[in-house]
């Protein structure tokens, strides 16, 4: 009993530079091998505590949801229901694309591009967490729809959809062309977005 804080402290360390790996390279870029050379421990040892390179990615995107929670939800969760709490949403996640807190931009716009056509447990892990993160965006819009900060009419789906493309657009256009203005011009649309959407605009 004794040793398992200090097992599960090192799986966490080794997932965390899997997932720091895996923004860079892909979930198919990485192995045990890799990662044993990496942190300097042998390769059986890895091998015990994921016995697959499966059990592995699908641990990776574990603990990469729990860093995108820490990183992006909680940030947002801080602040009141309504329009400044999307607002604060879609800046927790340009910071969090911004700041490299993975070294490859944001790791599940990576892995979703790795794996959108691919059928199995790690598409479906994948897929699962871009739901999960659409439907509390939409949530979070249509919160303050309710609360009448935006309009009665607000499509809280499709305005979400729009925003979240406006994130993607300065995280891909950041690393492909080195842009950070990116992250600016997205800012500026995202604003002009939520204001166009409030209520009495």
């Amino acid at each position: 009993m004794a040793g398992r804080p200090r097992d599960e402290r090192a799986r966490n360390v080794i997932l965390r530079r899997a997932a720091d790996i895996s923004s860079q390279d892909g979930l198919d870029g990485l192995s045990i091998g890799r990662l044993a050379t990496d942190l300097g421990v042998s390769k059986s040892g890895l091998f015990g505590y994921f016995g697959s390179k499966e059990e592995l990615q699908l641990a990776t995107i574990r603990v990469a949801t729990s860093v995108y929670v820490d990183e992006v939800i909680q940030p947002a969760l801080a602040v009141p229901p309504g329009v400044e709490r999307v607002r604060r949403l879609c800046e927790s996640w340009l910071s969090y694309s911004q700041r490299r807190v993975f070294p490859g931009g944001c790791f599940f716009f990576a892995v979703t591009a790795e794996f959108d056509a691919r059928p199995g447990r790690v598409r479906d892990a994948v897929a699962a967490a871009g739901l999960d993160w659409s439907r509390f965006v939409a949530r979070t819009i249509d919160d303050a729809r309710q609360l009448g900060e935006l309009a009665d009419d607000t499509d809280a789906d499709q305005l979400a959809f729009e925003l979240i493309a406006f994130l993607e657009a300065a995280n891909v256009t950041s690393l492909l062309h080195d842009d950070a203005g990116a992250y600016e011009r997205a800012r500026t649309a995202i604003r002009r977005r939520l204001d166009a959407a409030a209520a009495g605009s």
